[in-house]
């Protein structure tokens, strides 16, 4: 019999691509859209229809109890992705940061707890090492929060850990390293390059240019996720495991990259606005991926440029294009 699973936030970026794919592997899939007036299912609205009818969509709030066990109740495998996840939204809200990603975590580890849920994969963020110390990051790495948003997030991960180790909880943490692709906000740099540069703005804005980090293919991420909620338990249970790629590049150059892969000459500015404080920026993520390769055999299958392709392919349709506000700064 098909598993059913429950994807919390999976009308976000990374939550539609891995509902596309647990649909595709032939899970039931639950969905939890966060409630609206508008009746607005996020980007599950723009996934193909015979995908879409083999989702159930519910509306509920992870920050609610009584909605987060209704909508784990009978699961297999829970996927947490949940998330407040801007980080220069996190200094001008950092109490609704704590309630939707501590208080919302902590509501998915009651309700397993109380339900019996046999698999919970947590997301967590590549951004709770904070600028990296060693290189490349393992999981080993010390936990540095340097914005409310990785504060946010290391309080969850170690909710789960605790739940894990005073309950017996079967979670497992997954640690993306930055993900891109279709469908992604423009508060990512990934989507703001191509979004400005697909609408033919004269200037690219963004922030630094020195900051390095590790981008994995959306599609590759979702797979990481199927992954480690299928695996046998004794292998991924307890543990907190990286996703990504091993390599880095700096946004200066990601620039030149993604202005190269789109044909493009760009002119480009920096804007205050855009860059977090000094010592709130992290300055270098990669990572070191190689204890979810062993136990599950996962690994990335599309490089830098191929996914670039891919994901300015989408950005150059006027439909997709017409969701970004191209001309201003996005939170």
């Amino acid at each position: 019999m098909s598993k059913l699973v429950t994807v919390t936030g999976a009308e976000g970026f990374i939550g539609s691509h891995l509902v596309e794919t647990l649909v595709k592997s032939g899970s039931k899939v639950r969905a939890m859209v966060l409630y609206n007036s508008f009746n607005s299912w996020g980007w599950l609205d723009q996934l193909a229809p015979e995908v879409l009818e083999q989702v159930e969509v519910v509306l509920g709030d992870v920050r609610d109890p009584v909605s987060v066990r209704e909508i784990m109740r009978g699961a297999d495998v829970v996927y947490h992705l949940a998330a407040l996840i801007a980080i220069p939204y996190s200094y001008q809200a950092p109490h609704s940061y704590v309630q939707t990603n501590v208080i919302g975590t902590l509501n998915v580890l009651e309700a397993a707890r109380d339900l019996g849920t046999p698999r919970i994969v947590h997301t967590s963020t590549s951004e709770v090492y904070g600028t990296a110390r060693q290189i490349p990051i393992s999981e080993t790495h010390p936990l540095q929060a340097q914005s409310p948003y990785a504060a946010s997030k290391v309080g969850a991960d170690k909710l789960a850990e605790s739940y894990h180790l005073s309950f017996g909880l079967p979670v497992v943490t997954l640690r993306p390293f930055n993900t891109y692709g279709p469908r992604q906000s423009a508060r990512a740099v990934i989507p703001t390059i191509i979004s400005q540069i697909a609408a033919k703005n004269p200037v690219i804005k963004v922030g630094s240019l020195l900051p390095t980090r590790d981008f994995n293919f959306v599609s590759d991420t979702a797979e990481s996720f199927l992954a480690v909620g299928e695996a046998a338990a004794e292998q991924v249970v307890g543990r907190t495991l990286n996703t990504g790629t091993g390599t880095e590049i700096s946004v200066g150059e990601l620039i030149n990259t993604i202005a190269d892969v789109m044909g493009r000459k760009v002119e480009v500015e920096q804007e205050a606005q855009r860059q977090r404080p000094d010592a709130s920026e992290v300055m270098r993520l990669i990572s070191d991926s190689s204890e979810l390769r062993r136990l599950t055999g996962w690994a990335p299958k599309h490089p830098l440029a191929s996914g670039l392709e891919q994901t300015s392919e989408w950005f150059l349709n006027p439909r997709n294009l017409a969701h970004y506000r191209t001309n201003m700064y996005t939170v």
